[in-house]
């Protein structure tokens, strides 16, 4: 099995970014460009692996199996197939499905917050020409297009999170996308403008019940 080509491009936007685990500890993490989910093989698609520990110790898996030990911390892929990488002090990261698939449909890779603006793409092999596109979330129909292959999102609201798929045409022959999930959070301000507006109204509660008992 050929291993995928070390990265020469300039270093991602992400670069030096670094989650926390709920418990608050670094997590190894695999950073995608181009950042959509999932990645497909006829783009040029970098993997970027981020955690603690040398860069060169990075120890990489396909298919659930280690098949780069020591390896470079960015990788272009060659292959479709399901990746992971492990760094020394922080473990191995989620795993990143590359994918090969007739059609497939596309999910912005980051975190997505109630309000953004989001459009989900459904792409043919190799971007050639898909018509009389249909969309789906939890197999309703959302409608079609004759032409073009985005579904807009926007502005995101939670009802939006489920599993979404598309079918399309190239020429005579239809072909369906495998599901995949969105997730639609409340923004921090949001929900800490939720949690003080909650807070308030306890405090003028309490405040009214111990004033008409005599407080």
């Amino acid at each position: 099995m050929p291993r995928p080509r070390p990265a020469v491009h300039p270093a991602l936007a992400l670069a030096g970014w670094c989650p926390l685990s709920p418990a608050g500890a670094q997590t190894t993490q695999l950073l995608v460009e181009p950042p959509w989910t999932p990645p497909v093989l006829w783009d040029r698609v970098t993997l970027t692996c981020q955690g603690l520990g040398t860069a060169g110790a990075t120890t990489w898996y396909k298919d659930w199996q280690r098949w780069w030990l020591q390896g470079p911390d960015r990788v272009v892929v060659t292959e479709s197939g399901t990746y992971q990488c492990d760094r020394p002090s922080t473990g191995r990261s989620p795993p990143v499905s590359v994918s090969n698939d007739q059609l497939v449909l596309q999910v912005p890779a980051r975190a997505l917050l109630e309000g953004d603006t989001v459009t989900l793409r459904c792409r043919n092999r190799k971007d050639s020409l898909v018509t009389r596109v249909q969309f789906y979330q939890d197999e309703k129909d959302l409608g079609w297009t004759l032409k073009g292959a985005g579904l807009s999102l926007s502005p995101l609201q939670l009802h939006h999170s489920g599993r979404y798929r598309c079918e399309g045409f190239e020429g005579f022959k239809m072909s369906r996308s495998v599901p995949v999930t969105v997730t639609v959070h409340v923004a921090a301000g949001v929900a800490g403008s939720l949690l003080f507006l909650v807070l308030l109204v306890g405090v003028i509660v309490g405040w009214h019940r111990w004033h008409r008992l005599g407080g």
